[in-house]
């Protein structure tokens, strides 16, 4: 499958007008599972999607927040639903491909036990310092770091963001001192604060502290530049082959019958084209992710063989 750009989705985005398409509402609402807590940037975009895509569908869409074991807990739920469409999941790439790398004994196969229906959305993280540090670049950060070895703190709440820091001490030959993070916020406080050098945050937290002027952002771990903040360089401008997008997608258990699956992407397809959700997604700092179900399934194939592959290049091994 030829590798997607923001530039490539966020185009598909206005590719098209919105048709709705007429469906008799179901007796009760299909429940979405989102592995992850209320008000994460997942539950968020899910939320969006969903109220858009229930006026499409005249369907009620129920999210329900299932969380625990990175993802495991929730998905797991799905996994075990009946392929009737009535239970779906929403989920980053933790639960649908990095789990598979870092995950010991794993109870479901993401590529076996659940069906792909289609994309939700793209973006990345951003290497984050304070406002007042005197690291004004990615090439200030590598400096600095090399000049101290083992003493430059950055902070990692996931293990997604783990493998993203050894890739980035691989390809700059730097050596940092990782420091594990219960979650995001507390990173935040602490980069702020003067106890960490640095941490990775997602898109929209990044965009926030930028605008409140509390933070600065060093460079976007995604391949091509986001297109919501383009004037933030890539990581991989200065380190060539340096490339983590964070995605969702939809998915639901095993044995979904293929029209209904193809007949709901297609309505999501729809839904993420609208305007509305477009620039609500661009508030967030991410941008729709179009992919049918076909689509989405040789992308979750590339995505776990490059999880698998740089956990075993940086030596993490499943916990």
């Amino acid at each position: 499958m030829k590798r997607r750009n923001f530039l490539n989705v966020a185009s598909l985005a206005f590719a098209a007008p919105t048709i709705a398409i007429g469906q008799t509402s179901a007796v009760k609402p299909i429940r979405v599972i989102v592995p992850l807590p209320a008000g994460s940037s997942t539950d968020l975009l899910a939320r969006v999607l969903m109220t858009n895509l229930a006026t499409i569908t005249n369907q009620n869409y129920v999210i329900q927040n299932k969380v625990g074991a990175n993802s495991v807990i929730g998905t797991q739920e799905v996994v075990r639903a009946n392929p009737d469409g009535s239970t779906l999941l929403c989920a980053a790439l933790s639960a649908l491909a990095v789990n598979v790398a870092l995950v010991k004994n794993l109870p479901y196969d993401p590529l076996k036990d659940l069906t792909p229906i289609g994309g939700v959305s793209l973006t990345n993280h951003v290497l984050m310092v304070k406002a007042g540090s005197p690291i004004n670049t990615l090439s200030d950060f590598i400096a600095y770091a090399k000049k101290n070895p083992n003493r430059v703190s950055v902070a990692y709440s996931t293990t997604t963001v783990q493998v993203q820091i050894a890739t980035l001490e691989k390809l700059a030959g730097i050596q940092l001192l990782t420091v594990p993070y219960k979650s995001a916020p507390g990173t935040i406080t602490d980069v702020i604060g003067g106890v960490l050098d640095a941490t990775f945050l997602d898109h929209g937290n990044a965009l926030s502290q930028v605008r409140g002027e509390t933070m600065r952002a060093l460079g976007v771990t995604s391949l091509k530049r986001n297109p919501v903040s383009p004037e933030w360089p890539t990581i991989s401008e200065s380190l060539p082959g340096y490339d983590f997008s964070s995605w969702i997608a939809l998915v639901g258990p095993a044995g979904l019958p293929r029209e209904m699956v193809f007949r709901l992407s297609e309505a999501m397809q729809r839904a993420l084209k609208q305007r509305e959700l477009v620039d609500r997604y661009a508030s967030m700092g991410t941008v729709p992710l179009i992919l049918n179900p076909d689509e989405l399934r040789a992308f979750m194939h590339s995505e776990v063989g490059k999880w698998v592959r740089l956990a075993r290049e940086a030596n993490i091994q499943p916990e």
